[in-house]
């Protein structure tokens, strides 16, 4: 007999979930207390470096945050070698974030996995999650948002202020709202 899927679980593995239950919220307040740490301990140090680790353990040893940060729950997100966030990022990591090693994330860029029904009952309810994925050498400009199941290929750039709502591809300059190629990288003009 299977044994019931936790909220957390549902959430994970993409299903309809309630974010407003008891262990939802539970989970939420103890990476608050993580965050708050973070947010307030002294820069460039061992505790620093600890906390960032415990905030997001299956992330790089050298993740670098720089603090304000927020996220949901930091388990879920996968930053590679040396990925550098800067000032004032929100992850929503209901779902997986990938950021591929040597990515840099300007400040205020907003990440988000939970998506919401466009009716107000089922709004009630439920919400659920899409992963993003974001490559290698990666450039994401100041105040981006990059929406619910998206992927950003390797060497991408993102200009600043766009909202990604689409997949954008390796070596390619996306800007606006939305967010649209509006050149090849590496090519010779």
């Amino acid at each position: 007999m299977d044994k019931e899927k936790t909220e957390k679980q549902k959430m994970f593995d993409g299903e309809h979930y309630n974010a407003h239950s008891q262990e939802m919220i539970s989970i939420r307040t103890k990476v608050k207390k993580i965050l708050h740490k973070l947010n307030v301990t002294e820069y460039y140090t061992d505790k620093f470096e600890s906390v960032i680790n415990e905030l997001c353990p299956n992330s790089a040893k050298n993740l670098h945050i720089e603090p304000p940060f927020y996220c949901d729950y930091g388990d879920h997100i996968y930053a590679g070698d040396k990925v550098f966030i800067n000032f004032g990022a929100v992850i929503l990591d209901g779902a997986k974030v990938t950021i591929g090693a040597h990515t840099m994330i300007a400040p205020g860029v907003h990440i988000y996995t939970a998506q919401h029904p466009l009716e107000a009952d089922e709004r009630d309810k439920w919400e659920d999650c899409k992963p993003v994925s974001i490559g290698e050498r990666c450039w994401i400009g100041g105040h981006s948002t990059i929406c619910p199941g998206v992927t950003i290929g390797d060497r991408a750039v993102i200009g600043a202020g766009s909202v990604v709502t689409k997949d954008i591809p390796a070596d390619s300059l996306a800007v606006g709202n939305p967010a649209r190629v509006i050149r090849k990288l590496n090519e010779k003009k």
